[in-house]
């Protein structure tokens, strides 16, 4: 009895070990067929969750899959991040392995897009640039609606610092400060707002070191500031991200800020998905 059950273990163990080198395997040759399809400069990062992975492959349903990537566009310096989490998706094993699954079935799929704090100091041409939440302090009694298909997403505070030339005036972006020039921080409160597939940060004040969230006594106020540069310096902070589209072709639903970032996301029920469009506008 003490021989079986040790060989039942050791069957159990092999069993185990079979089917996370089979999870292993597809992983791979999934995240190759990915960066091929989607011309991305590295291998996604392909996770096949649950267990065991054999009687999924065999039934030709993975109960849930996340691809994780970094990708490049043209409208944003730099690499943003791509993650998509497959529910349900449904493919032969074979398919997948050999690249001839193209367009799948998923009973759900969630698609996130991130920009992080380096992308979007490139994107506003502020290299320092900070983004911080805050509670949302307004309502215009429409549930977060602007009423023209706007949708609140939460309140901002930006921080930065930016040029000045000899006579104090604030250098607008684009503009190569010189020796003799000097850099003041800023700090501003801005809107996040998702207006259809397009991201809106909108600077719409100076922010008061006696309001909640994060406080700097050196930060440039707004009385510091010269009145002719005061439109200017609210334009520099502010920007409209088009999305076009997350992984697969999902459409952004919400959007908000989490640890500096900007995470934009959007959630597809029951779709067929072209797996050469993680990437692809």
């Amino acid at each position: 009895m003490r021989k079986l059950i040790i060989g039942l273990l050791c069957l159990a163990g092999l069993a185990v070990v079979i089917d996370f080198g089979a999870a292993a395997y597809s992983e791979y040759h999934v995240s190759r067929q990915l960066r091929a399809g989607a011309d991305l400069s590295a291998d996604p990062e392909v996770t096949f969750h649950g267990f065991p992975f054999t009687a999924q492959a065999m039934s030709g349903r993975y109960d849930e899959v996340t691809i994780r990537a970094r990708g490049m566009r043209p409208d944003i310096p730099g690499e943003i991040g791509i993650e998509a989490t497959l529910k349900g998706l449904h493919a032969p094993a074979s398919q997948l392995l050999d690249g001839a699954a193209r367009n799948v079935q998923v009973e759900r799929i969630d698609a996130r897009m991130r920009i992080e704090p380096t992308e979007l100091g490139k994107l506003f041409g502020i290299p320092d640039l900070q983004v911080h939440t805050r509670p949302a302090d307004k309502s215009d009694g429409t549930g977060g609606s602007g009423g023209s298909g706007m949708t609140t997403a939460g309140a901002l505070v930006l921080t930065g610092t930016l040029a000045t030339a000899p006579n104090g005036r604030v250098l607008g972006a684009g503009v190569v400060p010189t020796g003799s020039s000097t850099r003041v921080p800023v700090q501003v409160q801005a809107d996040l707002l998702l207006d259809g597939d397009k991201v809106r940060i909108q600077a719409t004040g100076f922010y008061r070191d006696s309001d909640s969230g994060p406080s700097d006594a050196t930060t440039t106020t707004k009385s510091e500031i010269p009145e002719a540069d005061r439109a200017a310096v609210l334009d520099r902070f502010s920007r409209t991200i088009d999305t076009k589209e997350l992984p697969f072709g999902v459409a952004p639903t919400e959007v908000s800020a989490l640890g500096g970032q900007i995470v934009v996301e959007g959630v597809g029920r029951n779709v067929t998905i072209d797996l050469d469009r993680l990437q692809q506008p």
